[in-house]
Parts: C-alpha cells; structure tokens; sequence
C-alpha cells in the first residue's frame, strides 16, 4: 500500500517554471522530480563533504604588462594601441 500526503509548498516562481520545464522534459510529475529531490537531501547525496569538486583550470598568462596601480603606465600602455 502506497501513502501519499498533500501538503502545500511556497516555492519561488523560476524555480516553479524550471521544475515545470524539466518534467515536461523528462516526461514525469512535478510531484516526483520535488520527492526525488527531497529523498536526495534527505539521503544525503547533496552533503558537501561527499560532493567532489573538480579542480578549476589554470594557465600561465605570461606576466603582466603594466602594474594597474601605477596609473599613469597604464594610460601609457592604453595610448600605445
């Protein structure tokens, strides 16, 4: 036997129109992508010591051409263009 409970949510109405959009989507129920969502916080799944983070990329911009600081090198560097 399976129980349901109805209950009334305040949810913000851009949230609102993406749920609605990701159902249509996904071809199910607001209803379902809301309890799925819930039983993931509930479980855990969203914890941020189990989250893994990808580390950002880095490059090497080849140094800085003037100190932003100093002003009046960086007009001179915008005048040489």
């Amino acid at each position: 036997m399976v129980n349901h409970m109805k209950t009334t949510l305040n949810i913000d109405d851009m949230v609102m129109d993406r749920l609605r959009q990701e159902a249509a989507r996904r071809d199910t129920t607001m209803s379902k992508l809301v309890e799925a969502g819930i039983r993931r916080v509930l479980d855990g799944d969203n914890d941020q010591k189990t989250v893994r983070r990808r580390k950002l990329p880095t490059w090497d911009s080849g140094g800085s051409r003037v100190d932003v600081s100093n002003r009046d090198s960086l007009y001179d560097l915008m005048e040489d263009r």
